[in-house]
């Protein structure tokens, strides 16, 4: 994830970062120039159609569907910002959670169980380092801290197997009499909310936004670029040009930035620092316990 200031905004016009939908568009920034200026000759010098009004008209069309194209970016871009801003929101109750569990464990565990305290001062953030790499498809077991007992099979969800592993160790202790039965209530919420906010992760990485509504978007957004130098060319003559890059430009970020942030567990500029969020739950739930 970028850190940066918002107040500074003028910078931003002059710098350039590898997110930036400039570097990832300017291939096509070079055609579409190619194109326009070839569209603008034939018909300026070649064709001569300035005359034909039918032609003209083609500007009013250009300005309806700009309208229309404008709606289903807004809700393109509000769809995976709000996928992006639940992601964030999933992570955030992971840290609370996990502060939480620290907290009262360490208040209802007997003061000369260390033992325990150890365990689940380690499967806590573990938990929160095989989610991270579980939403990437990777398994990093160095990132893990071992702890007795502890046990995972790469093949298997890695998450469920450390939140079974914690809820096992959590009955062990009850019926050890090192937790009464309200305590282990208690504990047994903030078990559960590891595993809900597993699922809710994995429902927004594994549920796209729909194939055919995305492929129509570009469909649209390709058209109507190529059909807009056939009738701007008069009233613009050869500026259709770099009119035709900027609002491309315009209309293709927009698409790269909803297709970016609408998976926010990876490894883009724009992802959520789940690497960071791991690190701080580690440090405060050593801190805690």
């Amino acid at each position: 994830m970028i850190n940066y200031n918002p107040k500074d905004w003028f910078t931003f016009i002059f710098r350039f970062h590898k997110a930036d939908t400039v570097r990832k568009l300017f291939p096509m920034f070079i055609a579409l120039s190619l194109y326009s200026a070839a569209i603008a000759w034939l018909e300026l010098s070649v064709w001569k159609l300035s005359s034909n009004s039918e032609v003209k008209n083609i500007s009013i069309m250009h300005g309806l569907l700009g309208f229309v194209i404008s709606l289903l970016l807004v809700f393109r871009t509000n769809t995976a910002y709000d996928r992006w801003w639940e992601g964030r929101r999933q992570w955030g109750t992971l840290v609370n959670s996990s502060r939480n569990l620290a907290m009262k464990l360490q208040a209802m565990l007997p003061a000369t169980n260390k033992e325990a305290r150890d365990y689940f001062r380690a499967m806590i953030p573990n938990y929160a380092f095989a989610l991270k790499n579980h939403l990437r498809k990777m398994y990093k077991p160095e990132e893990l801290v071992q702890a007795p007992g502890m046990t995972i099979d790469p093949e298997k969800h890695v998450p469920n197997q450390l939140a079974l592993q914690m809820m096992a160790k959590t009955m062990e202790l009850h019926r050890n009499n090192q937790l009464t039965g309200e305590q282990l209530i208690i504990l047994n919420n903030e078990l559960q909310s590891f595993t809900e906010i597993s699922g809710a992760c994995e429902r927004i990485r594994n549920t796209p936004i729909p194939f055919s509504y995305s492929v129509f978007i570009k469909k649209f957004i390709f058209f109507y670029i190529m059909s807009m130098p056939f009738g701007y060319v008069f009233s613009l003559g050869y500026l259709i040009i770099p009119m035709v890059v900027f609002i491309f430009f315009v209309l293709a970020s927009l698409e790269l930035i909803a297709e970016e942030i609408e998976d926010p567990f990876g490894f883009d500029a724009n992802d959520l620092p789940t690497d960071t969020l791991s690190s701080n739950i580690r440090l405060h739930v050593a801190e805690l316990l």
